[in-house]
């Protein structure tokens, strides 16, 4: 049994992930900053249903704070599947934008990132197996109105899985990034009435969380095992 971490995984995209990847047989670590609350009851769900799970808290912008936490689950063994799924945006065009927009959104989504997978390496190339996913979203590829913040955070997620992907090849372990475009879920469908989905999406739909949930899963598996470095876009033919 593979150990696996979910950050941002009590979300509504975070808890399919989580969902999924217990369902496929892994102990999953479902993280959360503020709302540790619904990551302890989705893993408390996944237990019932027969999965294993726990949940941990911490803030991936906090250096610090994110190796003592992930020191604590190390001491258990290595952790081998890492979904960096934590991300937040704070919108504004940027003439109006302030400069603590621009950094919380870079803090969280990339250096966060670096924050939660860095310490992590180590142990998971002495086990010569690994699969590292990035969520990554259609803004990076397209740019987006009023988000140049979290565009170019989650632009920089697309250099940094490239680069490590080359570094961990030889190691057996994959590096990816999944960039979904309308996703459904309480936040989106505040942003995206019926309407401007039709007319964005040639599929006429959002996807659903399952569905992205399905894609890392796979780049989770042992079927993925010659997949890396690549950044797979899930948006209903959007781009």
């Amino acid at each position: 049994m593979k150990r696996a971490l979910v950050t941002g995984g009590s979300g509504a995209l975070g808890a399919a992930i989580c969902r999924r990847l217990a369902a496929d047989g892994h102990h999953v670590y479902v993280h959360a900053n503020t709302n540790l609350a619904h990551a302890e009851e989705l893993a408390g769900e996944i237990v019932a249903a027969g999965g294993r799970a726990q949940a941990v808290a911490f803030d991936v912008a906090d250096r610090t704070g994110s190796e003592a936490a992930l020191e604590a689950l190390l001491a258990e063994g290595p952790i081998q599947i890492v979904v960096n799924n934590a991300g937040v945006h704070d919108d504004a065009v940027m003439p109006a934008m302030r400069i603590e927009q621009w950094s919380r959104v870079i803090d969280i989504c990339l250096n966060g990132f670096f924050n939660v997978t860095q310490p992590l390496l180590m142990p998971m190339i002495r086990t010569r197996w690994g699969r590292i996913v990035n969520v990554s979203s259609v803004a990076a590829l397209t740019g987006n109105r009023g988000q140049t913040n979290y565009a170019a955070a989650k632009a920089g997620l697309h250099g940094a899985t490239k680069s490590l992907a080359l570094e961990l090849a030889s190691r057996g372990i994959t590096v990816n990034a999944v960039a979904p475009g309308i996703i459904a879920s309480p936040m989106s469908d505040a942003a995206f009435p019926r309407e401007a989905i039709e007319k964005l999406v040639p599929m006429k739909r959002a996807g659903t969380p399952e569905e992205v949930a399905d894609l890392i899963a796979f780049l989770a598996s042992e079927r993925a095992a010659y997949i890396s470095g690549q950044v797979i876009s899930i948006n209903g033919a959007m781009i």
